[in-house]
């Protein structure tokens, strides 16, 4: 089943069925470590894995996707080993992994200094989303990549997620590499989330895992409060990294006591700036956002800047999530 059409990086390409052979497993690999798109089974629903340390495969997730804000991505692995290597697990955390993982539990932990994964995966937060999921196919997948994998559900944003490779092929075919068809999911929704960054443990969504049986093993965990402002990780409304320095947004012009970050041919005057895509790229600009204002408000803060001026961004494709964030992050604070 093959479907040909534009990739989300502009070059012509099919959608490759591949079996979850040794053929097809080492095909998805190296796709994956060229910073392809590929869509895996899991147990619990198909995910668009991409390789979580490449900031360019991670836009090319949101593009693909169609996905509306840079939300946090969940990052697979193949052993919990590997995935507190980039977030510092608690002994709760401990208990649950050798509990529940393999399995379709997600869990949110601070993200350790060190962390290779792109600050787009996890929405520039101090927290990541990990798991270890319970499918031969993906843990095989995962072990030859050796590197964290993004897995959101593999279809466009706010369709039907997917539990089938022909309902991968519906949704996304022509738009990424390739799809590992495992037959079909056999939990068949998302995996359930537990927020461990905070004082006690917060169930931000339900999932594959009961709450009842998480709860047996821990206690009591308290659910998530609804609050309108931005996505912290996968199922979770709350606080989100913002500069310390002040944003302001459609620049036209910049003075010297103001950081640029900028977007196409940049602006003169401005006292240290960032280019986002000096070629108006838009995938590669969402990769370098989080970078650029991470870097613009440490650079800025040590040279005495006033605020980071941002340029225009076009309201197209992923121009539209970028803009979601830096109006976030302008926002007023209290």
């Amino acid at each position: 089943m093959e479907k040909s059409a534009f990739s989300v990086s502009g070059v012509v390409t099919k959608t490759e069925c591949l079996k979850p052979d040794a053929p097809g497993l080492a095909r998805a690999t190296d796709l994956l470590r060229a910073g392809r798109l590929v869509a895996f089974a899991t147990e619990t629903v198909y995910g668009l894995g991409a390789d979580a340390t490449n900031a360019r495969a991670v836009a090319s997730v949101y593009a693909a996707k169609g996905r509306p804000s840079f939300n946090p991505l969940i990052c697979h692995y193949a052993s919990a080993v590997a995935a507190f290597e980039d977030v510092v697990p608690s002994a709760l955390a401990m208990t649950l992994a050798e509990a529940f993982w393999p399995g379709p539990l997600t869990l949110v932990l601070p993200r350790r200094p060190e962390s290779k994964v792109a600050p787009l995966a996890g929405a520039g937060l101090d927290t990541l989303a990990v798991r270890v999921p319970a499918h031969p196919d993906a843990l095989a997948l995962l072990s030859a990549v050796a590197r964290p994998i993004t897995g959101p559900s593999a279809n466009p944003s706010g369709q039907l997620s997917p539990t089938e490779a022909a309902h991968v092929i519906a949704g996304l075919g022509g738009k990424i590499d390739a799809v590992v068809d495992s037959g079909a999911c056999w939990v068949g929704v998302e995996s359930t989330v537990l927020d461990l960054s905070g004082s006690g443990p917060v169930l931000l969504r339900p999932g594959g895992l009961a709450l009842e049986d998480i709860e047996r093993l821990i206690g009591p965990v308290a659910l998530v409060e609804i609050d309108p402002g931005p996505l912290r990780s996968p199922g979770m409304l709350a606080s989100h990294y913002a500069p310390r320095l002040p944003v302001r947004l459609g620049a036209i012009s910049v003075m010297a006591d103001e950081g640029l970050l900028a977007f196409g041919p940049p602006l003169l005057g401005a006292g240290a700036t960032f280019n986002l895509s000096e070629r108006g790229d838009l995938v590669e600009a969402a990769s370098r956002l989080f970078t650029g204002l991470h870097w613009l408000d440490a650079v800025g803060r040590e040279l005495g800047h006033a605020r980071i001026a941002v340029m225009d961004i076009p309201k197209v494709g992923l121009g539209l999530a970028m803009r979601d964030r830096l109006h976030r992050a302008a926002a007023a604070r209290a």
